[in-house]
């Protein structure tokens, strides 16, 4: 009867790692291409540059206006009465238009980057909650894929402290 109820628990064990597996993997493509994404930020890697012209307040100050713009990185060249010139483009002081150059990820790609930064008052934050909860189910599982003993649990087991390890040195380094 014991061996019969541990033969049971390998069973579901084995039964709801695939079966969840299988259901995250789309989700997880999509964190991965968005992870990749996230870490190249900083860089122009899938970006297209689109111009730019917004009407924002006139008389605008150079501290002022990478702010109003939403520009992060704005390094201001030169400016004069009339005309301010940074690094992506220019603003006339009088009429408040500012024409800059912009380089985006495409929509597509913007999205998964969105669902990746789910803050906690988005209703989607209980959907990526789930998902995060099934894949450390999915990382626990696999320790009931092979019986104690058998020599690819133990060699999952050291694996697992191998992961552990990297991780460990990545946090810190």
């Amino acid at each position: 009867m014991e061996n019969r109820k541990k033969k049971s628990v390998y069973r579901w064990m084995r039964v709801l790692h695939r079966d969840i597996g299988f259901f995250v993997i789309g989700l997880t493509v999509i964190y991965c291409i968005s992870g990749i994404m996230l870490t190249y930020r900083d860089t122009d890697f899938l970006r297209s540059e689109t111009s730019i012209e917004r009407t924002i307040d006139p008389e605008l100050r150079a501290n002022q206006l990478g702010k109003t713009l939403q520009l992060r990185e704005i390094q201001v060249l030169s400016e004069d009465e009339k005309e301010i010139r940074f690094s992506s483009g220019t603003y006339d002081k009088e009429t408040g238009v500012a024409s800059y150059l912009s380089k985006e990820i495409p929509l597509v790609l913007q999205s998964f980057n969105n669902l990746h930064k789910v803050p906690s008052k988005d209703s989607r934050h209980w959907f990526t909650s789930l998902y995060a909860v099934l894949l450390l189910f999915l990382a626990i599982s696999s320790f009931w894929m092979y019986k104690p003993g058998n020599k690819y649990f133990k060699r999952g087991i050291n694996t697992a402290f191998l992961g552990v390890f990297v991780s460990l040195a990545l946090i810190f380094m």
